[in-house]
């Protein structure tokens, strides 16, 4: 029988009771179809990496997606519109695009992941979101099976989350339509994340030679273990597992000066706001006055440090990153979890602020 351990990256997750993987979308619509048409219980699944689901498995359906095909659709004035179906790895999406000399997806390299996945997700780094570049779906949808497009704004996209990913509207994605940009004298979109920038040798808000940014933000995701890689025991995560989560502007004011955050608007990474002597002149909060902390700061300055484990756990706290939980190797669900409410536990008592999961979780409470 066929276990979420053998198709998560947490490798992570006990077994599934009916597992069926489609390759071409005219089978995933039947299959789905099918399947929908005898069982509500069901889900789907891309790559895995972004789920972490108990030991106990799934008494239900697996839809796992693999359809892959990338197409130009059409270009329109300084456009270009670029289809690549659900099943697409996203990594090799986004350096597909960047050979046809078109720009908008490079900061988002080295996310692991599927296409169809990443507008579930919202997917985003270092300055740039999914919802950026994103015009629309082909979503099959449940449980009446109708096939329709689904454009970018009626899909309530917000930070790592959608209108797919809160179950509101719920089906498949079948395949995802960007909108992307010549890369005009062969430079980038403009870098607004200051470790990236200062790496690339420009200033924030600049462009930067199209060709170097992509390797540059493998490289820095690779030095923080967010690079899938065999040889990295790091990266056997989920990535992130916690938000940065969004506090009232009186919140951020109660923690220490040193603690990063972002106001909420501000494309600036890591503005550090002073607080002894009051807000700036030059700072305005936005409506409704809320702030972005950074949620790896706050488990440290909790008191977990990087490679934290609890005691006869085999998951810990990535050594390259401490937003990460990762698998040591033998972890089961049951250690992630207790892990993660250690942390959640942890840094609330400390701060007050309750960090929230970022990876979907399947019979796991925190």
């Amino acid at each position: 029988m066929t276990s979420f351990s053998e198709l998560t990256t947490m490798r992570v997750g006990g077994p599934i009771s009916r597992y069926v993987a489609y390759s071409s979308t005219r089978t995933l619509i039947s299959g789905a179809k099918k399947i929908w048409a005898d069982s509500d219980d069901w889900m789907a699944l891309g790559s895995g990496s972004n789920l972490v689901v108990s030991d106990s498995g799934f008494d239900g359906d697996v839809i796992h997606v693999q359809t892959r095909g990338v197409t130009v659709k059409k270009a329109t004035g300084q456009r270009v519109h670029i289809h690549a179906e659900a099943g697409e790895d996203w990594d090799a999406f986004v350096a597909h695009t960047l050979a046809q000399g078109v720009r908008g997806l490079e900061t988002l390299s080295g996310i692991p992941g599927t296409v169809g996945a990443s507008v579930i997700q919202n997917i985003g780094a270092y300055g740039s979101e999914v919802s950026d570049t994103l015009e629309s779906i082909d979503f099959l949808e449940y449980p009446t099976g109708v096939r329709r497009t689904v454009l970018a704004e009626e899909l309530e996209l917000g930070l790592r989350t959608s209108a797919l990913k809160t179950g509101k509207l719920r089906g498949l994605v079948l395949g995802v339509t960007f909108s992307l940009e010549p890369a005009e004298e062969g430079l980038s979109i403009p870098i607004l994340y200051d470790q990236l920038a200062a790496t690339l040798g420009v200033q924030p808000g600049d462009r930067a030679p199209l060709d170097a940014v992509r390797p540059t933000v493998r490289s820095i995701r690779a030095s923080k273990g967010m690079l899938l890689s065999e040889e990295d025991p790091d990266s056997v995560s989920s990535g992130s597992f916690f938000l940065n989560p969004l506090v009232t502007e009186k919140i951020s004011l109660s923690l220490p000066q040193e603690a990063p955050r972002w106001l909420v608007g501000d494309q600036q990474q890591d503005r550090v706001v002073p607080l002894e002597a009051g807000t700036p002149d030059d700072v305005t909060f936005s409506e409704p006055g809320l702030v972005k902390i950074s949620a790896a700061w706050l488990i440290e300055y909790s008191g977990i440090p990087k490679g934290f484990s609890l005691p006869g756990s085999r998951a810990a706290i990535s050594s390259k990153h401490s937003l990460a939980i990762t698998n040591r190797g033998g972890a089961s669900s049951s250690d992630i979890g207790e892990l993660a409410r250690y942390v959640i536990t942890t840094v609330g008592n400390k701060t007050g602020i309750y960090l929230v999961p970022e990876p979907t979780l399947l019979g796991i409470e925190l």
